[in-house]
């Protein structure tokens, strides 16, 4: 993870920064799970600059690779991004996906998000445990009377939440993020847009409460006038009144001024930016072809000291990561934590994202659910009794792994779970 010094080379949240260091927004997430009524979303509309707009979208993968590409062009970049065009936990799996690429291939380099925060508390753990030190709700009242006005619709899962029902709900998720992040140890920006006649007479209310909630930035920004919205006909907010309610909200929180209003494809340096330069490196990026499924180079293991497999999934507060050692033995790669205990089906689809880069999960037992869920994420459930070496020696070489299957009896998910954790859902 990035020390204290290199947490405090991020442009946005430290101003001293804005002339040393940059960033690089990788545009990998193109859905949304809320529609803002001054939001109209265009991916080829290359003269603007403004949230929400990209000129192309690339896989993680090819951001990958285009991340390399523009570090080698512009060594300044300290902060890799995802702001959309979309929301990136309406994209959870690739958003992760990237986040993690970023942090194994470049280090050294600061992890930020940028997010509704209506999906976000649910992967706030692994967030942390990726490395991701910086995250940005947009949160622009805090009061559902006020913000049922600014939403069209907000979608929580299949269902569509209309008014003050979606009002209520978005922010109740938001609330629940930041929490879970100061608890995590996640700087946190609140982006607040100012729609005059709406809630410009609300920013000081809400930012007394991002005191409460120990918000370490304040972004208020001057929304811009969208054809094709709502709000198509409300004035953007003069400087004067900007000037003012940020004077007014910097009397509880310290306030963000140099914001540039960033694309989803932005790259450079604030007062510097040369995302229109970089264009033709993403657009060819984004056409390099996807990579076939790679075989997964990890076995994870649910062990209680990290000799044998003997702890029940269900049960599993974190998992042993094993890999092979070049000289046809194994070594311990490194220990993740496993999400909190219950949570159901929920809890299965976390364990299979933190375990992505794995072939197979070592366990003395688990349930009908989750095993569906991890052979449906391409990780193959292996029920054992006995040492850890022996099952990473069947899954790697395929030898006596049907056997080695064979030992554990079954646990049914009708009836008494067989471990403690909570039942398996």
């Amino acid at each position: 993870m990035s020390s204290e010094k290199n947490l405090n080379n991020h442009p946005c949240y430290n101003v001293k920064a804005k002339g040393q260091f940059g960033r690089v927004h990788l545009p990998v997430a193109p859905k949304c799970n809320i529609q803002c009524n001054y939001c109209n979303r265009k991916y080829d509309c290359v003269n603007e600059s403004r949230p929400g707009v990209t000129s192309t979208l690339l896989s993680p993968d090819q951001a990958l690779v285009y991340m390399g590409k523009v570090l080698e062009q512009e060594p300044r970049i300290s902060v890799a991004g995802i702001a959309g065009p979309g929301d990136p936990f309406a994209n959870p799996e690739e958003t992760l996906k990237t986040m993690r690429l970023i942090r194994n291939n470049h280090p050294g380099t600061i992890l930020c998000l940028s997010t509704n925060g209506m999906n976000l508390a649910p992967h706030v753990p692994e967030l942390a445990e990726i490395g991701i030190s910086h995250v940005t709700i947009t949160l622009s009242a805090i009061d559902p009377e006020i913000s049922q006005h600014i939403y069209a619709w907000v979608r929580d899962g299949k269902v569509l939440y209309r008014g003050k029902q979606g009002a209520e709900l978005l922010l109740a998720r938001q609330l629940q993020a930041i929490e879970l992040l100061k608890q995590h140890g996640i700087r946190i920006k609140i982006n607040t847009i100012v729609i005059p006649g709406i809630n410009d007479h609300h920013i000081p209310v809400l930012a007394a409460r991002l005191r409460e909630l120990g918000v370490d930035l304040h972004n208020c920004i001057a929304m811009i006038p969208n054809p094709g919205t709502a709000f198509e006909h409300i004035a953007e907010p003069s400087k004067k009144m900007m000037n003012r309610i940020r004077n007014e909200a910097e009397q509880y929180v310290p306030q963000m001024r140099h914001c540039t209003r960033c694309r989803a494809d932005a790259v450079g340096l604030l007062d510097n930016d040369r995302t229109a330069e970089f264009r033709s490196c993403l657009s060819t990026c984004s056409q390099l072809p996807k990579p076939e499924a790679t075989v997964r180079p990890y076995v994870a293991v649910a062990t209680l000291e990290g000799v044998l497999v003997n702890q029940h999934l269900g049960e599993a507060s974190r998992f042993q990561i094993w890999g092979e050692d070049g000289q046809g033995g194994y070594r311990l790669i490194e220990e993740r934590p496993a999400p909190p205990t219950g949570g159901g089906s929920l809890r299965w689809l976390n364990i299979s994202r933190i375990l992505a880069d794995c072939r197979a999960i070592l366990v003395n037992d688990l349930g009908d659910s989750p095993r569906e869920m991890l052979k449906k994420k391409g990780i193959q459930p292996v029920t054992m009794a006995g040492f850890i070496e022996r099952g990473l020696e069947a899954v790697y070489t395929g030898r006596g792994l049907s056997t080695l299957q064979g030992r554990m009896r079954k646990c049914s998910s009708k009836g008494a779970c067989a471990g403690g954790g909570n039942g398996c859902g």
